[in-house]
């Protein structure tokens, strides 16, 4: 259950938490005309990055060129957290995070394991993010919603929607 009250008061730490609380989220290159894409994200909130493991023959590593910018959109596991982030993406074989970030899941990907020719690293360093968090509570939800057919000026407050930069 996402707290309303940390999306109001430390909204750039939930937004860590629940990234690395999901097994994927969309990935997807701006402007291009690929569809996005699933994606299973690492968190570095120390950097505002995101790290994703792909195969350079990919067609989403193939669209990547100096100062693309990517999307990178998350359903929290719960359904009451979603958030879209932005920023420049690149592909990079950085050994220290490859080792970092691997696991028994990753290595099943890789017939030469962290040493496979074809293994690449996305890095998508964020600079922008919204997120919208929303309650779970059925009875506060019913409460708003009835509260706001009873009243034509009134919406349902039910959850928060939050900018972050990071730049």
């Amino acid at each position: 259950m996402v707290s309303l009250t940390e999306a109001r008061e430390a909204p750039a730490r939930q937004l860590w938490d629940e990234i690395n609380g999901v097994h994927a989220g969309m990935l997807g290159i701006e402007g291009s005309s690929m569809h996005m894409q699933p994606m299973a994200p690492h968190a570095d909130p120390k950097t505002n990055t995101i790290w994703f493991f792909t195969r350079t023959d990919t067609d989403l590593v193939q669209a990547i060129r100096p100062g693309t910018r990517a999307h990178f959109c998350v359903v929290g596991k719960n359904h009451d957290y979603h958030a879209c982030l932005a920023g420049v993406i690149e592909a990079r074989r950085d050994t220290a995070k490859i080792e970092e970030y691997w696991s028994s899941i990753t290595a099943a990907w890789y017939e030469h394991g962290k040493d496979d020719p074809s293994l690449i690293l996305l890095a998508l360093h964020v600079d922008d993010a919204e997120i919208w968090a929303s309650t779970d509570n059925s009875l506060k939800f019913g409460w708003e919603i009835a509260k706001a057919n009873l009243k034509e000026d009134k919406t349902p407050d039910i959850g928060i929607r939050q900018h972050l930069s990071f730049a």
